[in-house]
């Protein structure tokens, strides 16, 4: 097998999404965090993006919506190793018309082997990790033996 390996700097690239159900939770989350997300590059999907940005003030890359394309954007960040830490408050409760654009972000997280919260619990254990601060090398996953069959 051959280990790959990528470096995030200690300024992390995150991404921010909720489903609708969850906005709020993410907001107050993202609002108690403030601080710390000030010192990150901060990523998110249309509607979740203007919401931060309108009631936080912190500046934010606004993508598409989830639906129109958003997470899919934000998992080619993952794959182009411009996206280096994922929150995302989906809901477990409500089928999304998009579960198929979903389900391919997170596999993409976990294929690029980036921290992922899908809670806010979750997300204060990964944002108050004193790795936050600093660069981390993470370690690519070589699935390579499993996508190479012989026909």
């Amino acid at each position: 097998m051959h280990e790959r390996k990528l470096v995030s700097q200690a300024k992390k690239h995150i991404a921010l999404i909720a489903h609708d159900g969850m906005k709020q939770e993410l907001l107050e989350w993202v609002d108690f965090n403030k601080g710390t997300l000030a010192r990150h590059f901060l990523y998110a999907t249309a509607s979740t993006g203007k919401l931060i940005m309108e009631n936080t003030g912190l500046p934010v890359s606004v993508l598409a919506s989830g639906p129109l394309g958003g997470d899919l954007q934000i998992g080619a960040g993952i794959v182009e190793g411009k996206i280096d830490f994922l929150i995302f408050f989906w809901d477990p409760l409500e089928p999304q018309p998009h579960d198929p654009d979903v389900k391919a972000l997170l596999r993409v997280a976990v294929l690029y082997n980036i921290p992922t919260a899908s809670n806010r619990a979750t997300a204060d254990y990964l944002i108050s990790s004193p790795l936050m601060e600093s660069p981390y090398t993470r370690i690519l996953p070589d699935f390579s033996h499993k996508i190479h069959r012989e026909v």
